[in-house]
């Protein structure tokens, strides 16, 4: 079952923080040192970001980045009409960010700030694994009263990067601004630790504005509190119009109306960086729905962007993946 979204509908606007991803290779030791656990996201000062980044083996590569933004990236490359809505800094980090947005067909709706823009440290584990080190900068100044309801004009979905649940007060002006507007509200759970900061918040979320919820095994255990999948995917479901279970690579779990779909992983190359795969894989799903896709035809093709951001360092897919990408749609 697809979501009806009216035939001048189809634009995903994207909420979230506007961020530079600076990426490094590390052992586990190197968290154990940092004392931060492996999969979570952080949130730190800008000194702190470098003076990690200085104790890394190789000078961390640097690309735009941010959750959300990586969503917006994805369904741009698609060929969907993706919006990202974020607020970055009058600086270098700012202008390259601005840039690769319209490169990756995206339409930036961005604010403006003193502040310089933010980044985040990520650190790519052997297991391909990456822990976030996050400085948000600008990001942090997006405020309440900038959300009008022209970020979301013409918005068949908002999707909205839990990340913003560390403020609240924002994040109840993207959920009650991007529901008014008359879109589907999205929003992917980010990380556990997220989960476990904000769940209070997120339930009261969740319950009034959410329409599609989207979690991988960790951010769903830590919601739900139960290990079985099936019954974590029911209780995700319970109020909310479509919920997404993603296991990784078992693929994902998806429950709606009248329909469940398994979605099995796409490919068998071993994953080289797992940065971005959520992002990528929210971008495939919620640009299927828009189009009119199954559950199933959707979830395929956001496993599909997963596993190709996989086989890359960043949040990027490079040309080749997207020509893979683009005749499995055709297809």
């Amino acid at each position: 079952m697809a979501i009806s979204t009216g035939p001048d509908r189809k634009t995903i606007v994207c909420v979230g923080s506007a961020l530079v991803d600076m990426l490094a290779k590390e052992g586990d030791s190197f968290l154990e040192a940092a004392g931060a656990a492996k999969g979570s996201m952080t949130l730190v000062e800008r000194e702190y970001i470098d003076d990690l980044a200085a104790k890394t083996t190789d000078p961390p590569i640097t690309v735009s980045g941010g959750s959300a933004c990586n969503t917006a990236a994805g369904v741009g490359m698609l060929g969907g009409d993706s919006r990202f809505v974020g607020k970055l800094g009058r600086d270098h980090m700012g202008e390259v960010f601005e840039a690769d947005l319209v490169k990756n067909g995206v339409t930036p709706y961005l604010f403006d700030s003193p502040a310089p823009t933010g980044r985040v440290l990520s650190v790519i584990t052997p297991d391909a694994q990456r822990t976030m080190f996050t400085y948000l900068g600008a990001a942090a100044e997006m405020a309440p009263e900038e959300i009008t309801a022209e970020c979301f004009a013409n918005a068949a979905v908002v999707h909205v990067e839990g990340y913003l649940l560390f403020n609240p007060e924002l994040m109840m002006a993207v959920v009650k601004g991007a529901k008014a507007s008359g879109a589907r509200v999205s929003l992917d759970l980010a990380s556990f630790n997220v989960v476990e900061e904000s769940l209070d918040l997120l339930n009261r979320i969740v319950a009034d504005y959410i329409d599609i919820l989207i979690a991988n095994e960790d951010e769903a255990f830590a919601y739900t509190g139960i290990s079985d999948e099936e019954k974590s995917l029911e209780v995700l479901a319970r109020e909310v119009e479509i919920a997404v279970l993603k296991t990784g690579p078992r693929g994902s779990l998806i429950l709606g109306p009248g329909e469940v779909a398994l979605v099995e992983r796409m490919g068998d190359g071993c994953a080289v960086d797992t940065t971005g795969a959520g992002d990528l894989w929210a971008a495939g799903f919620l640009y299927g729905l828009v189009n009119g896709y199954s559950f199933s035809r959707s979830g395929a093709l956001g496993s599909a962007c997963g596993f190709e951001v996989c086989q890359v360092v960043g949040a990027k897919i490079g040309e080749d993946g997207w020509q893979r990408i683009r005749r499995q749609l055709a297809a």
